[in-house]
């Protein structure tokens, strides 16, 4: 059973981390090598010194392992390892270089980040539903990879298994090409002027949201993976070349279109589900407090479970669009309530 843990390196992942153990009464400690990163982590989860940790949490740049694997191994000659890094192939290579035994380490990365890094950006919630992918080696133990699991279950994740090479090829298709096409979307406003980016709506901001991301972590993740990353930004190269070759042709856009909205229908839903299509139901409401409010409390009211929201604003309006996403009948019924009792609600949208 855990009891203490000590993570090496106070950043985004290594804080919350030790955010979610620490409200769970786990002991932990953090340690990076830069001393504020490391002091403001040990504040924020009311961290304290262990002396025999269970687990040793490797949450540093895969390329600094050989740096901290030997002084933690010295330090901790009793304690399984592992880390959290986004490629899974080289870590291993690491640390068969090492003197740490492949039987006490396990190789994980958590599926789960933000575009913003940093032990100030870190949530106890971070890993909560999502699923945490391990990656253990012929000779690791049974004991290290229970250990392992325990954390990820303490974390409200849910433990995947993969072999290290398949783990390399999945992110490199569904993590590390989104951030390089975000990234070179993100290129393509350096010639649009202010006035025209004033105009951006949520297309733009949701595609570039990625875009935001740490270029010191992405130029090593991209750079450790690239191996499995050059097809596919091949194939993309390809594709966009097929599509700026038939710009004239109406039928051939369709299809280009067509394809990408048949692949985003095949992504799951909330919690890995079948991806749901939902319902949406317009509300104009006044620029005043607690009107977002009571709507939810009406929604509580009569069960119904909004999925998503988007509000439409601008500043100096006297009013809003709020836009609420639920499924087909939760929408039918709370259009029809809201509708009822005087609310201004447009016709729901599918």
């Amino acid at each position: 059973m855990l009891t203490q843990v000590r993570i090496v390196g106070a950043g985004l992942i290594g804080t919350s981390i030790a955010l979610a153990l620490s409200t769970r009464g786990i002991r932990v400690e953090l340690v990076d090598s830069n001393a504020s990163a490391a002091a403001l982590a040990n504040d924020l989860a009311k961290a304290e010194a262990v002396e025999a940790p269970e687990l040793v949490v490797l949450a540093i740049p895969t390329e600094a392992i050989p740096l901290a694997i030997e002084g933690e191994f010295l330090l901790n000659p009793n304690s399984t390892f592992m880390d959290v890094g986004s490629v899974k192939t080289e870590p291993i290579v690491h640390i068969k270089n090492s003197s740490l035994p492949l039987s006490r380490f396990v190789p994980t990365h958590p599926m789960a980040g933000r575009e913003v890094g940093g032990a100030h950006s870190a949530r106890a919630d971070l890993f909560t539903t999502r699923s945490w992918v391990i990656t253990p080696t012929p000779e690791c133990s049974r004991e290290s990879e229970e250990i392992v699991r325990e954390l990820i279950d303490l974390l409200g994740a849910t433990a995947v298994v993969l072999p290290a090479e398949e783990h390399d090829r999945a992110v490199a298709a569904i993590s590390h090409l989104p951030q390089i096409a975000s990234t070179l979307l993100a290129h393509s406003l350096e010639s649009a002027p202010a006035e025209w980016l004033d105009l951006a709506g949520a297309g733009l901001r949701d595609t570039t949201r990625i875009a935001a991301s740490d270029p010191n972590l992405w130029s090593e993740i991209i750079f450790s993976n690239r191996d499995q990353i050059v097809g596919l930004v091949q194939r993309m190269h390809r594709e966009l070349g097929e599509l700026l070759e038939n710009l004239e042709s109406k039928t051939a856009i369709a299809s280009f279109i067509e394809k990408g909205r048949f692949e985003r229908s095949r992504i799951p839903g909330k919690h890995g589900g079948k991806a749901r299509e939902y319902t949406y139901v317009p509300i104009v409401i006044d620029d005043k407090p607690g009107q977002l409010a009571a709507i939810f409390n009406e929604c509580a009211a009569i069960s119904v479970n909004v999925e998503d929201l988007n509000i439409e604003h601008s500043p100096g309006q006297q009013s809003a669009l709020i836009t609420l996403a639920l499924s087909s009948h939760d929408a039918d019924t709370l259009s029809n309530h809201l509708s009822a009792i005087g609310w201004n609600v447009h016709p729901i949208l599918k």
